[in-house]
């Protein structure tokens, strides 16, 4: 009885539900992509998204290459363009050689070449990653383009 007691006085307080894992609505995965891919489009960086064969895990990746000379360029202005056009925030902080963008529950990031190759295209590589699964992933066998 004594041991049921201290448990009882030891108990920390229930300080209610936990907060969201992401804040605003759940942002779907095809939404997501397409935002990402006019803005970088749009300051000239093609890419492709492939197919999400990760089941379970919210995650798609986009693959393309650019010019050697303006692909950091190209990559912060597109990212600048992400926030002023569609509303993505500052991701977490990558470091000085990647950005990172956030909005609802999906967060971007691409690298930046530190050496881009001379002569040869670059590749780019920007990999989108939802917090929650949820409505944010694709319909199975849905087509990655």
């Amino acid at each position: 009885m004594a041991a049921l007691m201290t448990a009882a006085a030891c108990a920390p307080a229930d300080l209610g539900p936990l907060p969201p894992r992401f804040s605003g609505p759940a942002l779907p995965a095809d939404t997501a992509v397409s935002e990402i891919i006019s803005v970088l489009a749009a300051e000239g960086v093609e890419v492709e998204r492939e197919p999400s064969n990760s089941l379970g895990r919210c995650y798609e990746r986009l693959l393309g290459r650019h010019a050697p000379e303006t692909v950091n360029a190209a990559l912060k202005a597109a990212f600048a363009r992400a926030r002023s056009e569609y509303g993505w925030q500052p991701g977490p902080d990558t470091g000085a050689q990647a950005l990172s963008l956030t909005k609802g529950n999906w967060t971007v990031l691409a690298a930046l070449p530190v050496q881009p190759p001379q002569g040869a295209q670059t590749p780019v590589l920007v990999s989108l990653t939802c917090v929650d699964g949820g409505d944010a992933s694709p319909s199975p066998g849905a087509p990655g383009t």
